[in-house]
């Protein structure tokens, strides 16, 4: 589990400047959802699908992050 707490910080860092559009947070999310499925010992496909659509969802509400744009 160790292991995958590092590998999961060094993967998300980069996305940590660029949660700006519903892909990056929906990616981020599938990332979470992925490793928490897996350090509980649950189907890490599963826990990837609703962490990506709760990331992508993320876009419409206030939690601290940058507000989402449609394009650049």
């Amino acid at each position: 589990m160790r292991k995958s707490l590092i590998l999961f910080a060094l993967l998300t860092a980069p996305l940590a400047g660029c949660m700006q559009d519903p892909a990056s947070r929906g990616l981020a999310g599938a990332a979470t959802g992925a490793l928490l499925a897996d350090a509980t010992e649950n189907n890490v496909l599963t826990g990837a699908v609703i962490g990506g659509l709760a990331g992508a969802a993320t876009c419409g509400i206030e939690l601290g992050l940058p507000p989402c744009r449609s394009g650049y």
